[in-house]
């Protein structure tokens, strides 16, 4: 399950680049590097942050243009005017964002090491077969049919683990639908792609994401298509996959979950493998006690979710062993989404409403 919220950044208000004019930037400025050439250098992870700086720089100043030509079509002058003041705002905005980026990567840098990120995506690691897994995860049950029903302020979201697989680079992934409602309105249909490696790890290996808004007025109403901004896929356009979750979590150890530059770049640390209420204040903040007294018997998993897209804007994630997550925290919002339901486990009828 994504945070809620989605994904923020300046490119809410701009369209982002095509991968395409990112990586050629990438190639680019690596090949005018000192010494004309990237070998001469070992610093690959700062390489990459300074070169994501000049993408997203040069996509906030082209972006402008597009703005401009909006605004100059304005028939009234206030209109016109205050189109044009907003742009250069939003373009302010946009470049200050970038720079924050780049300071949220640089420490990215400082947690996982200056080596490339080329993990090993192997067929031989994982299973084929999701119906006889190897070495199933208790932290991240993917059994075919399995669901979670999940709540929050308006928002409810639907987790299911579909009879449906896809083939990634060679490596057999499970689709796991996620689809978030708000007020009762459809707001985002994902279908995210999980590979099973061998030794228990839960690989993301990608998500098809469309996004939706329902509008005042229309007859009959029903949820519009607005974006696919987030999607991605290992192996296209340079995108890598990520550990979603280790098959043997170590506290304090950080991973990346994902990895398409400028679009999917999200971190998970690892806070806790031995949670159960009342044993670490900071770690109960805005937990419902009676939920974790149910579900962790000083076993759960607690992890720590960032992105350098959206600095700042961390997350604690909270998962019982044979349940999966079954509990997400803003801690900077006092924001709660809590597992409602589930269809698996007999706990699932014993679960407190929120």
């Amino acid at each position: 399950m994504k945070t809620i919220g989605g994904r923020n950044g300046w490119a809410a208000t701009n369209a982002h680049a095509s991968a395409a004019l990112r990586l050629g930037i990438a190639g680019v400025l690596l090949l005018a590097l000192p010494g004309g050439s990237e070998a001469d250098f070992d610093d690959f992870c700062s390489q990459t942050a300074r070169t994501q700086l000049e993408a997203c720089r040069r996509e906030v100043r082209d972006g402008r243009y597009t703005e401009k030509a909006i605004c100059i079509n304005i028939p009234d002058t206030a209109e016109r005017n205050a189109c044009l003041v907003e742009s250069r705002i939003v373009r302010g905005e946009g470049l200050r964002l970038c720079r924050e980026q780049f300071d949220a990567r640089d420490e990215v840098c400082e947690l996982l090491g200056e080596d490339r990120y080329a993990p090993d995506f192997s067929p031989g690691n994982f299973d084929d077969d999701f119906t006889n897994l190897t070495n199933p995860n208790p932290y991240f049950p993917l059994r075919i049919g399995n669901r979670w029903e999940y709540a929050g302020g308006n928002e409810t979201v639907t987790v299911e683990v579909l009879n449906q697989t896809k083939l990634i680079e060679g490596v057999t992934c499970i689709v796991v639908n996620d689809l978030v409602k708000v007020a009762g309105k459809t707001k985002e249909d994902t279908d995210d792609w999980y590979g099973q490696r061998k030794d228990g790890t839960v690989d993301y290996c990608g998500e098809s994401v469309t996004d939706f808004e329902t509008f005042a007025g229309d007859n009959p109403e029903a949820a519009e298509l607005v974006s696919i901004e987030g999607s991605w896929k290992t192996g296209r356009d340079g995108a890598k996959p990520g550990i979603r979750l280790p098959g043997a979590p170590n506290v304090g150890n950080v991973h990346r979950q994902e990895f398409f530059p400028g679009d999917a770049e999200d971190l998970a640390e690892v806070l806790s493998t031995t949670y159960g209420f009342g044993a670490n204040p900071q770690l109960d903040a805005f937990v419902p006690q009676a939920l974790a007294q149910l579900l962790c018997a000083n076993d759960c998993v607690v992890t720590r979710e960032f992105t350098p897209i959206e600095p700042g804007a961390d997350a604690r994630k909270y998962y019982a062993r044979g349940i999966g997550q079954f509990l997400e925290v803003k801690p900077d919002t006092g924001e709660v989404v809590q597992l409602t339901d589930c269809n698996f486990d007999p706990k699932c009828a014993a679960l407190p409403a929120p």
